[in-house]
C-alpha cells in the first residue's frame, strides 16, 4: 500500500472547512442528555444579530471551544449550546435604516406590519454570525441553537416578568431614565458612551425676587433653565445661607422660584450656587425629591422644545433652544461671562447624540433582594471569578444597585404582558397569556429591555420553566467566557436569575478575558467599525493562526492593543507542525505508515 503523503505547503483554506464538516457530518459536538458521563455545558454569550464577528468574539469562543474540547478529550458529555440575541435597539436601528432606504413610511406602518420586516431581516442576515462561528471552528451543539425570541424562549422571558410582578419587585414608575431622542426610548446605561467635549460654562444672573440684589449661577446647559425649579446652595456657604428660603424670578420665564439649603452643592464649583432642573438631571431630580421640587418636563421625546416652555422656544431643538437663550439673556444684561469648560457628555450608542435625562413612565425592577444572595454567591467561593480582583468590582456595583429600567419604547422585543381594561385603564391583567376577553384590553406598548432577557440565558435556552431532562443534566453550566465590560449588565443579573428562578448558581467560574483594542486604544466594536474583518485574517493567516495568534497576544483580564504580529506567530507555528509531520512522514518505513482512511474514521472517546 502506498504511502498517503502531505501536500508540500500547507493549505488552511482547504483543510480546515474539510475537517469541520467531517466532525459535523459525524455528530462529534452533540451532547446527550441521557448520558451518564459526567457533564460539562457552556452556553455561549450570544452575539447579536445585526453584524459581523469582531476580534473580541474570536477571542472569546476560541477560549469556549478551547475549553470544549479539553473536556470532551477528557470523555465528559459536553455541551456547548449557541445561539443569537435579538438586540431590541441595535436590529430596530438596523430595520428603520433599511425601511426608510427603500422609502417606506414608517408612521404608516402598524405594529405587526413592522414586526413582519423586522423578522424578515432577522431571517436574511441573523443567520451571518452563525456562519462565522462556524467558520472559526467552534465545536457547538448546533442542533441545540436558541434565538432569543424563539417562541419557547418568549415563554419564558414573560413568565420571568409574572413571577416577579406577583412577587412585589416589578412596579411602574415615573422616573428620570437615560433617554435616546433618536431611538425615543429609555436606553440602558451600557449603551451610553461618555465622551469629552469643548464646550462653555455660561454665568447667568438670577434676579431675587423683591430685592435688587442677585445670584450668579454657572450652568453647561443654558436650555434647561426653563424648566429650573430652584436654586440650591450649601447650607454651610457663608455666601448664601441668609438667602435660604428667599426665592428668585426666573429670567425669560417670570415663574418665582425659591433658594434652598442642599449638601450636594460643591461650593468650589463654578459660583457655589446651582440651578436646579429636576426633570433633566439625576442630581437634580434627587435634590428635588428630598425638597419636594416640582417637576417640568421641558422636551418632547425627540429632545425638541415643548409647550412647557415660552411660546418662542417650543419646537426648537434642545441646541437651537440654547442659543436663543444665551443670546436673550445677552440682551437683557443677564449674561455675566462665558468660559471654556471640558464637558464628560454622555451619547447614546445607536443614535450617536446625546443623551437626554427624561422624566417618563416606565417599568422597573427592585434589586436589593436579588442582589443580596447573589453578593454572597461570589464571596463564599460557590461561583469563582478569573481573574479574581473583578470581585471587588463586582462587590461595588452590587452594594450600590439601583433598581432596573426594564422597559423600552420600541417594537423588536419581548412585548411587556400587561395589559390595562379599555373601560378603565387603572384596572390591569398580568400574565403570559394574557386576558380571556382580550376585546376589552390593550396590550402595554413598550417591550423589555434586551437584558431582562439574556439574564435568563443560562437556563431559558432549554424547556424552562418546565423542567427536563436537558435541564437537569445541563445546568448549572460549568464555566462563562465574557468581557469584564458587561460583568454588571450580563454576568450579575445571570447571578440574581439563576439564584431567583432555579435557586441555584448559572455557572461555576466567570472567565474574563481581555479587551482588545485598536492602534489608538479603542475598544473592537461594531458600531464603531474599528475591528478587523475576521473573515480576512482566516484567509490571510488561516483560522487555527488567527486563534493560536489572538490567545497568545491576550494574557487573562488584561486589556492589549491588537497585532498582526502574533497572527504571524501563530501562522509560522502551524507551518512548523505541518512541515514536522511532513519530516516524521518522510523518514518512516512504507510497513510504519498507519493507512487508516482517515475520512472514515470514528472517534472512540474514553469513558471517564
Amino acid at each position: 500500500m502506498s504511502k498517503t503523503k502531505l501536500d508540500k505547503s500547507y493549505n488552511w483554506n482547504e483543510l480546515e472547512d474539510h475537517w469541520y464538516q467531517h466532525w459535523l457530518a459525524n455528530d462529534y459536538f452533540k451532547g446527550d442528555s441521557n448520558s451518564n458521563k459526567e457533564s460539562y455545558s457552556i452556553v455561549i454569550p450570544p452575539p447579536n444579530v445585526t453584524g459581523m464577528l469582531t476580534m473580541g468574539h474570536v477571542l472569546n469562543n476560541t477560549i469556549q471551544d478551547v475549553l470544549i474540547r479539553k473536556a470532551r478529550m477528557e470523555g465528559k458529555n459536553v455541551c456547548w449550546i449557541p445561539g443569537t440575541d435579538h438586540a431590541s435597539i441595535a436590529t430596530e436601528t438596523k430595520v428603520v435604516t433599511m425601511l426608510e432606504s427603500e422609502g417606506i413610511d414608517l408612521e404608516s406602518l402598524s405594529r405587526d406590519e413592522f414586526l413582519s420586516h423586522a423578522w424578515e431581516w432577522k431571517e436574511k442576515y441573523g443567520g451571518i454570525i452563525i456562519n462565522q462561528l462556524k467558520k472559526l471552528g467552534c465545536s457547538c451543539d448546533w442542533d441545540r441553537e436558541r434565538f432569543t425570541m424563539d417562541a419557547g424562549y418568549s415563554k419564558a422571558v414573560l413568565e420571568s416578568f409574572v413571577q416577579l410582578y406577583n412577587k412585589g419587585l416589578i412596579y411602574k414608575g415615573h422616573r428620570l431614565v437615560n433617554w435616546c431622542p433618536v431611538s425615543k426610548s429609555a436606553i440602558s446605561d451600557e449603551e451610553v458612551i461618555h465622551k469629552e467635549k469643548n464646550g462653555k460654562l455660561w454665568h447667568f444672573i438670577y434676579p431675587i425676587s423683591n430685592s435688587d440684589d442677585c445670584l450668579i449661577v454657572a450652568t453647561t446647559r443654558p436650555e434647561t433653565m426653563l424648566g429650573d425649579t430652584a436654586l440650591a446652595v450649601h447650607p454651610e456657604d457663608n455666601r448664601y445661607k441668609h438667602l435660604i428660603g428667599k426665592t428668585i424670578t426666573l429670567p425669560l420665564v417670570g415663574r418665582k422660584i425659591p433658594i434652598i439649603g442642599d449638601d450636594y452643592v460643591d461650593p468650589e464649583f463654578g459660583t457655589g450656587c446651582v440651578k436646579v432642573t429636576p426633570a433633566h438631571d439625576p442630581n437634580d431630580f434627587l435634590i428635588g425629591e428630598r425638597h419636594s421640587l416640582e417637576f417640568i418636563n421641558i422636551m418632547n421625546e425627540d429632545a425638541s422644545m415643548n409647550s412647557n416652555v415660552p411660546n418662542k422656544y417650543q419646537k426648537l431643538s434642545r441646541e437651537e433652544a440654547r442659543k436663543a437663550v444665551v443670546g436673550d439673556m445677552k440682551n437683557e444684561g443677564r449674561l455675566d461671562k462665558v468660559e471654556d469648560y471640558t464637558n464628560n457628555i454622555g451619547y447614546s450608542e445607536r443614535g450617536n447624540v446625546p443623551i437626554e435625562s427624561y422624566l417618563s413612565d416606565q417599568w422597573f425592577l427592585k434589586m436589593d433582594s436579588l442582589a443580596k444572595p447573589a453578593l454572597e454567591l461570589v464571596n463564599s467561593n460557590k461561583i469563582n471569578f478569573h481573574p479574581s480582583h473583578w470581585v471587588k468590582t463586582y462587590n461595588h456595583w452590587m452594594k450600590n444597585i439601583k433598581d432596573w429600567c426594564i422597559s423600552r419604547q420600541l417594537r423588536w422585543g419581548h412585548q411587556i404582558p400587561v395589559w390595562y381594561l379599555n373601560s378603565d385603564p387603572s384596572q390591569i391583567h398580568v400574565s403570559v397569556e394574557g386576558p380571556d376577553d382580550p376585546d376589552n384590553w390593550t396590550q402595554d406598548n413598550d417591550v423589555l429591555d434586551t437584558w431582562a432577557s439574556s439574564w435568563l440565558w443560562p437556563f431559558a435556552v432549554h424547556d424552562w420553566p418546565n423542567s427536563d431532562e436537558n435541564l437537569d443534566t445541563f445546568y448549572p453550566t460549568n464555566a462563562l467566557v465574557t468581557g469584564p465590560d458587561i460583568i454588571f449588565f450580563w454576568v450579575a443579573r445571570m447571578i440574581m436569575a439563576g439564584h431567583e428562578f432555579l435557586n441555584d448558581i448559572p455557572f461555576k467560574d466567570v472567565y474574563f478575558t481581555s479587551i482588545l483594542r485598536d492602534e489608538t486604544g479603542k475598544k473592537f466594536s461594531k458600531s464603531l467599525g474599528n475591528s478587523p474583518d475576521p473573515f480576512d485574517l482566516f484567509k490571510e493567516y488561516g483560522t487555527d493562526a488567527t486563534r493560536f495568534g489572538t490567545m497568545l497576544m491576550a494574557p487573562q483580564g488584561l486589556d492589549v492593543l491588537f497585532s498582526n504580529d502574533r497572527l504571524e506567530i501563530g501562522r509560522n507555528f502551524m507551518n512548523k507542525l505541518w512541515n514536522a509531520s511532513r519530516f516524521v512522514q518522510m523518514n518512516l518505513d512504507e510497513e510504519d505508515i498507519i493507512t487508516t482512511n482517515l475520512d472514515e474514521l470514528s472517534l472512540d472517546l474514553p469513558e471517564k
